[in-house]
């Protein structure tokens, strides 16, 4: 019996616990809480997170819920589980012993409500990236967290740094990319003494960094990028002995890199670039756990340290854009997998280290504009995973390593620039992927391989000025992509090749100063995309074909050849003389640039003698000319009202403009005016009537036409932008031919090429909508970036667009953009910025956020207009869609879901194949750059065109985001795009 009672005692024991257990678990208050959370939180039609909290199963065997020992949920972890709705705070802090909240990486909206500071046992939340609004409430209470990430979740307002006071176990604090009130360092983080991990990137940071957070000595990342903090870094930071990385770039910050940082010897990633950081590199020599070293764009002298060399972990260095001299190490990249240098625009000398690539990873080696001197290595012909090879603008000799064109992977190879000798290699037939030769400007000498044809991705070849001969190869017409031809200034022989009409995208072809012979190709009037042609100062003869009236050229020169025969009568305009000049067999053109061509002589002599034989008529001829001088008179008053001044050559009068402005004609109205849609001599033209900015329905009765009157425009404001419309020439931005005024009407016309396709607006949204493959989104967003690049760096004065949309990025017939409609641009003035309060400028949606305090407008808000474009392209979505949520457009929407990899490949446009959809993300970074809230942290246009470039097909992003991903597993903390190509 006694043995009985001891077996049976634990055996009660344990079915006490089960019940006890088994009671908690089923616990109807905690059952009736996680399905009001439920109800609250909106799963995605293509996730289950949620379909396990059911009445049906235990509430500790819910998806993402743990319980502790009695039964009690202690952990909610939804990360990532594409939910959306309203976050339950009051539910969900009724759950007495809840521990951990991690909703990260989600869409939830709404405010955040005063709930959440009854949630005092959380150790662990997690609300970043979401799509929240307000400001961050009062979280005081939560005194016991350890981890706190709100970062990318779309808060805004000031936040409540108070609250961090009596967070003393705090070990994470990550709050950044948030819309943040603008604040100093906050003083109650520095008291935190137990902090690992800061990240307050991009969240309105300003001032100094506060020596005080060298007192923090456990931390080991440090992120403060992309605000607008200023003064020295302080020398405090090297008492951080734990830290790996550090990231303080695209800030203001000046002075050196303190000697102190020599104690940071844990430190893997260092990236304080763009900023305006002077000395030299020395404090850094014995860091030898570096992995990436970020520190372009800055004002750094002296020279690289030779322990660079040494360094075994070195993956990926950026030293651009700053003033650093002497040589690289030897030894650099040779110990670890290297991938990518760039050290551009410097002033370094000696040779290019030979073994970056021996482990054979390495993707980008960019040494443009410096002094380098010495041959290429043999070496990089052997680097089979080399994208870009980028050493123009230097002093190197000898010749190109032959098996260097033929690299299967290489997109770009630019040495331009140099003192390079040989020919260009028969193994580029094998360079599948090229895009791009910069060649210009060498001694490279040989002819130009038949094999070139078979580099079929080859988009621009510039191989100008070099000592290249032979003939062009036969089958040129292959290369179906191929845009720009320049091989002026070299020895090539023989004729044009006929299949030149067989590359359609061609639109810049310069073969001049050369010993071309021949005719000129009836099949390059076949180029619809020719605008740019150069065939001057050859031995080229035969007559002029007529096949290139059909091109619209913005620069024709065929002087200094043989040509012979009639000039054809779209080249008779006295534009066209010095475009023509030096070729002595050319007659007439009905004007006197040419002599008369025999057939003509005759036909005067034979005139002549018919005049004088038809004397008896000469009454009837006199009625007839006062006839036709009453009709002229009538024509001479209508053209005193009336005046053209043309920036391109043109066949047309003001006449035939103004007769063809019919209501039939309209295509639509923009921002400034009306667009007609006219045709004449088979060539469509766009023109349009502006609208008169004081008072649009002002009549005026002496219009020739009634659709033309419409008010007095103020008639400086007008001339100055015609003034800067007519100085814009680049293939990127739509071409103005020439403006029509009236003193009799004050109508003002600008008449412009006709672009077939429409607007990208229209492509994008619209019934007419067509489903754009990626390779040509990508163009369109590489060309415009470019137009609008010429627009703020090409001219004597940059011009600020201030109403860059899709809607006004129109296409051509191959889906080229043109950046169009300038009823808004100015002329940038001495300030950089334009001011102007009685008109809007910009259309809702794209309007940079600054534009509603300051009503100013520069650079950089084009800048972040055109980054919504880019989110356009890339999402496929609206500037404004119901589905983003009250008061969000797409930038927070975008914003709300770039960190975890799973949500920001939803963020795509579906139409997109699934295999296309990381390249597409790379430009979504992009977007997300141009967008920064701050004007101070956007990139330049020119900067954007440079991450665009390459962005198409590879990028660098950062080689290491965190201990963790260096595990495998995906850090929470921000990568980051290196660009400079």
């Amino acid at each position: 019996m006694t043995s009985l009672n001891r077996l049976s005692f634990p055996i009660l024991l344990l079915l006490c616990l089960i019940s006890f257990a088994a009671a908690a678990a089923t616990d109807p208050d905690q059952l009736q809480l996680l399905q009001t959370i439920k109800a609250s939180l909106q799963s995605d039609a293509n996730s289950e997170a949620l379909a396990t909290w059911d009445d049906k199963t235990p509430v500790c065997s819910f998806a993402g819920v743990r319980c502790d020992g009695e039964g009690l949920v202690n952990e909610i972890d939804l990360t990532g589980k594409r939910l959306a709705g309203a976050l339950p705070v009051d539910s969900i802090c009724r759950l007495p012993s809840l521990e951990k909240l991690a909703l990260g990486f989600n869409s939830l909206r709404g405010e955040v409500g005063a709930g959440l500071n009854s949630c005092v046992g959380l150790t662990y939340l997690d609300l970043g990236n979401n799509l929240f609004s307000g400001s961050v409430p009062d979280i005081s209470g939560l005194t016991r967290l350890q981890h706190l990430y709100l970062n990318k979740s779309g808060f805004s307002g000031r936040f409540p740094w108070r609250a961090l006071t009596n967070m003393t176990e705090l070990r994470t604090l990550s709050v950044g990319d948030n819309a943040f009130e603008t604040s100093p360092f906050p003083p109650e983080a520095l008291k935190l003494t137990k902090l690992k991990d800061i990240y307050m990137s991009n969240c309105s940071i300003s001032g100094p960094i506060p020596p005080q957070i060298g007192e923090l000595t456990e931390l080991e990342t440090l992120e403060l990028s992309d605000n607008g903090m200023t003064g020295p870094i302080p020398a405090e930071i090297g008492k951080l002995r734990s830290l790996w990385m550090l990231e303080i770039y695209n800030n203001k910050l000046n002075g050196t890199i303190p000697d102190t940082f020599r104690n940071l010897t844990n430190l893997q990633k260092l990236d304080l670039s763009t900023n305006y950081i002077h000395g030299d590199l020395s404090a850094l020599r014995n860091l030898t756990n570096l992995v990436t070293i970020q520190l372009f764009e800055n004002e750094l002298t002296g020279e690289i340290p030779p322990e660079f060399g040494e360094f075994k972990k070195l993956v990926n260095l950026s030293l651009y854009t700053n003033s650093l001299t002497g040589q690289l190490p030897a030894s650099l990249g040779s110990w670890a997998e290297f991938l990518f240098i760039d050290v551009s625009t410097n002033h370094l000398t000696g040779p290019i280290p030979k073994d970056m690539c021996k482990n054979g990873k390495m993707f980008a080696l960019l040494m443009l504009e410096n002094n380098f001197t010495g041959e290429i290595p043999e070496s990089y012909a052997r680097c089979a995973s080399l994208k870009r090879f980028r050493v123009g603008r230097n002093q190197l000799t000898g010749a190109v390593p032959a098996g260097l064109w033929g690299l299967p992977e290489l997109n770009i190879v630019d040495i331009e620039r140099n003192l390079l000798e040989g020919s260009i290699g028969s193994e580029i037939g094998s360079a599948k992927s090229l895009t791009t030769v910069w060649a210009g400007n060498n001694k490279l000498c040989g002819e130009l391989p038949e094999e070139i044809v078979k580099a079929t991705s080859l988009d621009e070849i510039d191989l100008q000025s070099n000592r290249i001969s032979g003939n062009i190869p036969a089958a040129i017409g292959d290369l179906k992509l191929l845009s720009s031809l320049n091989l002026q200034g070299n020895e090539i022989g023989g004729e044009i090749p006929d299949s030149i009409g067989e590359c359609m995208l061609l639109s810049s072809l310069n073969l001049s100063r050369n010993i071309l012979t021949g005719k000129i190709p009836a099949t390059i009037g076949e180029l619809p995309a020719l605008n740019s042609l150069d065939l001057s100062n050859n031995e080229i003869s035969g007559e002029i074909p007529e096949s290139l009236a059909a091109l619209h050229f913005s620069f024709l020169d065929l002087s200094n050849n043989r040509l012979s025969g009639r000039v054809p009568s779209f080249l008779s305009s006295k534009v066209y003389s010095g475009s023509l000049a030096g070729n002595e067999g050319l007659c007439g053109g009905g004007g006197k640039l040419f002599p008369p061509c025999a057939a003509e002589k005759r036909r005067s002599v034979r005139t002549l003698v018919i005049c004088l034989v038809t004397g008896s008529v000469v009454v009837g001829v006199l009625v007839a000319i006062l006839v036709c001088l009453k009709k002229a008179k009538v024509g001479e008053v209508r053209s005193l009202s009336w005046s053209m001044k043309s920036f391109q050559l043109v066949s047309f009068t003001e006449d035939e403009i103004i007769e063809a402005i019919k209501p039939e004609n309209l295509i639509g109205k923009g921002g400034s005016g009306s667009v007609y849609r006219v045709t004449l001599s088979g060539r469509d033209l766009a023109v349009k009537h502006i609208w008169n900015p004081e008072n649009p329905l002002s009549a005026v009765t002496t219009a020739t036409s009634p659709i033309l009157g419409g008010g007095r425009r103020r008639r400086s404001e007008f001339e100055s932008e015609v003034a800067t419309l007519s100085a814009i020439r680049h293939v990127n931005v739509v071409k103005l031919y020439c403006s029509i005024t009236s003193d009799d009407s004050s109508s003002s016309l600008l008449v412009y090429e006709y672009m077939p396709r429409g607007s990208l607006w229209d492509r994008l949204h619209l019934s007419e909508k067509l489903e754009l493959d990626w390779e040509t989104r990508y163009e369109i967003a590489l060309g415009s970036a470019r137009g609008l690049e010429y627009l703020h760096h090409g001219l004597t004065r940059p011009v600020v667009h201030r109403d860059v949309k899709s809607s006004n990025i129109l296409l051509d017939d191959f889906f080229k953009p043109r950046i169009a409609d300038f009823g808004l641009a100015k002329i940038a003035n001495s300030g950089g910025a334009s001011k102007d309060s009685h008109v809007v400028a910009g259309t809702h949606g794209y309007i940079a956020p600054e534009y509603g305090y300051t009503y100013r407008v520069d650079e950089k808000s084009d800048v972040y207009s055109f980054g919504v474009v880019l989110m356009e392209l890339v999402t496929g979505k609206r500037p404004m869609e119901p589905e983003f949520g009250d008061n969000k457009d797409i930038v927070g929407w975008v914003c709300g879901n770039m960190k975890n990899k799973e949500s920001v490949m939803g963020l795509v446009d579906s139409r997109l194949p699934e295999a296309l959809k990381e390249e597409a993300v790379k430009v979504l970074r992009i977007a997300v750059i141009c967008t920064a809230r701050l004007p101070s942290i956007r990139p330049t246009m020119r900067s954007v065109v440079q991450m665009l470039e390459e962005a198409e097909p590879c990028k660098v992003v950062t080689i290491v985001a965190s201990k963790k991903e260096m595990e495998g597993d995906e850090g929470k903390f921000k990568s980051k795009i290196s660009s400079n190509f």
